[in-house]
């Protein structure tokens, strides 16, 4: 057995230990609980570590402005697909998917794998690469979201700038960030982790290898199989991954990447889970047309629609990056690639666009 199909073996049981704890986690809180962990301790050490472990370059500060042009190219690409499964661009749904589409979570789906198959410096210029997308979820699409908001809700008033500085705020405040900008300093000044005191390392070294099993356990138990419009969210998954591959193969070749392990970080960063920030977003405003009692029909974002595609993009995202690494260098190749997002994107086209034709048929 190889050690690639070994490791996956080993990562897909941890998952399935999740799915037999569940019916010890009772409730969401303790769920959460687990996942607060991971993203305010485990993985902050891991990327601390990896930041600490490389030599910085100034050309690495062009990977958070790549990522985040990304993000804007999935944003203005999403609605040329609407059409395909009859979603209209300004309607509740399609406003939800706007911003859930584009938005990145590497943290839950992604960090882990990259780990464990591509090692520390990959793991810390994913990490630079997340930098970005933060801007992105946090900042951009608020902004995306309010504008929306007021549209479809004229009379009432937002404070931009207080919402913002908030924002920015927490930005700064989160663990991640605060290490990320502390490793930055540190090495600047000549400190990387071999200088750092025994203790300190320890405490880091020990913490990190929690990250890998809890966000795993903590996939098996938080992963849903609501009714509702499963059918939608599962092709609109397809397709976003299989249009997020054409989109790296194209940056890939425009920045003339070539050196594998930076190629593929390229393919699985890109297929990380949509993020929790612009369920957060929604949420906010949501909340502001429910206090007025306004009609579901007439909310700016569908708020179930966007929990359903959360839960199911988790697990989506995090096999098919798995599978990805599992792989080694199958999905360097260019043509592999392209014709991987093809199959994606038509997994996700066909049985709709078949479906709409079916129904028409029978009409007529």
């Amino acid at each position: 057995m190889s050690d690639a199909f070994q490791k996956t073996i080993t990562l897909l049981l941890l998952i399935a230990l999740g799915l037999v704890l569940r019916s010890k986690f009772k409730n969401k809180e303790q769920t959460n609980g687990i996942k607060e962990i991971v993203l305010s301790v485990a993985l902050p050490s891991t990327i601390f570590i990896s930041l600490m472990k490389i030599e910085m370059d100034s050309t690495l500060l062009l990977i958070p402005l790549v990522t985040l042009v990304f993000n804007f190219l999935m944003y203005f690409s999403a609605p040329l697909a609407f059409s395909l499964f009859g979603i209209e661009k300004n309607s509740s749904t399609g406003r939800t998917l706007m911003m859930l589409i584009p938005s990145l979570a590497p943290g839950l789906s992604c960090f882990p794998f990259i780990a464990e198959f591509l090692g520390q410096k990959s793991l810390a210029i994913a990490a630079l690469a997340d930098v970005g997308n933060k801007f992105f979820v946090l900042i951009t699409l608020y902004l995306l979201a309010m504008n929306m908001f007021l549209k479809n809700s004229s009379d009432e008033e937002t404070n931009t700038g207080s919402k913002i500085k908030s924002l920015l705020l927490s930005m700064v405040q989160e663990p991640i960030n605060l290490l990320i900008i502390l490793a930055i300093v540190l090495l600047s000044v000549g400190v990387n982790f071999t200088t750092l005191p025994p203790v300190v390392t320890d405490i880091f070294d020990k913490t990190s290898a929690l990250m890998t099993p809890l966000v795993l356990i903590f996939i098996g138990l938080a992963v849903q199989l609501k009714d509702g419009k499963k059918k939608l969210v599962t092709s609109i998954l397809f397709f976003r991954a299989g249009s997020t591959m054409l989109i790296s193969a194209g940056m890939i070749y425009v920045f003339h990447i070539s050196e594998p392990s930076m190629v593929l970080l390229a393919i699985v960063v890109p297929l990380s889970s949509a993020s929790f920030w612009p369920l957060a977003h929604i949420s906010a405003f949501h909340a502001k047309e429910e206090a007025r009692s306004l009609a579901k029909e007439k909310r700016t974002f569908d708020l179930e629609l966007a929990v359903l595609m959360l839960a199911f993009s988790l697990p989506f995202s995090t096999l098919l990056i798995l599978g990805i690494l599992s792989t080694g260098t199958l999905f360097t190749n260019p043509t592999v690639l392209v014709f991987s997002g093809l199959v994606l994107v038509a997994a996700g086209a066909i049985p709709n666009v078949v479906s709409k034709a079916y129904v028409r048929l029978s009409k007529a």
